[in-house]
């Protein structure tokens, strides 16, 4: 039979344990949480996933100190992938503030999408002569 002291001890222990239990219970409830929302929705056997629409890729080339080319027609909801070629960093960053590229260095890139028609002219923050317009037409 135990003795009140291994009965106390054994009570302390089991407190001290719960927070652990607690929280290992919380965070597997989370993990649990977090599969089942992002996992992608099922399909047919045999049937491709479905694909995002996505529209036609252009290139301009920082180079130069200038974007090549320099004005860009593209269609609504084309994709343009601005590298910068040039030792120099530059940005490509809309006069209005609708995008900005950020600062890229010498082989870094971002692609920008483009979904509604109108003329957007830009420039490089760094370097305000260097200036270019896309078109969504």
């Amino acid at each position: 039979m135990p003795t009140r002291r291994r009965f106390l001890l054994r009570g302390l222990a089991a407190t001290a344990a719960l927070p652990l239990w607690v929280l290992a219970a919380r965070a597997g409830g989370l993990a649990a949480a977090a599969t089942t929302s992002i996992a992608p929705p099922a399909t047919p056997r045999g049937a491709p996933p479905p694909r995002p629409a996505m529209g036609r890729l252009h290139e301009v080339e920082i180079k130069g100190f200038a974007f090549l080319p320099a004005a860009l027609t593209i269609a609504a909801g084309d994709m343009v992938i601005f590298t910068n070629a040039d030792l120099a960093p530059h940005t490509a960053t809309s006069e209005t503030g609708l995008f900005d590229s950020g600062r890229l260095g010498r082989g870094q890139s971002v692609r920008m999408s483009f979904a509604t028609p109108g003329t957007y002219p830009y420039l490089c923050t760094l370097h305000p002569k260097m200036r270019g317009t896309i078109t969504v037409a």
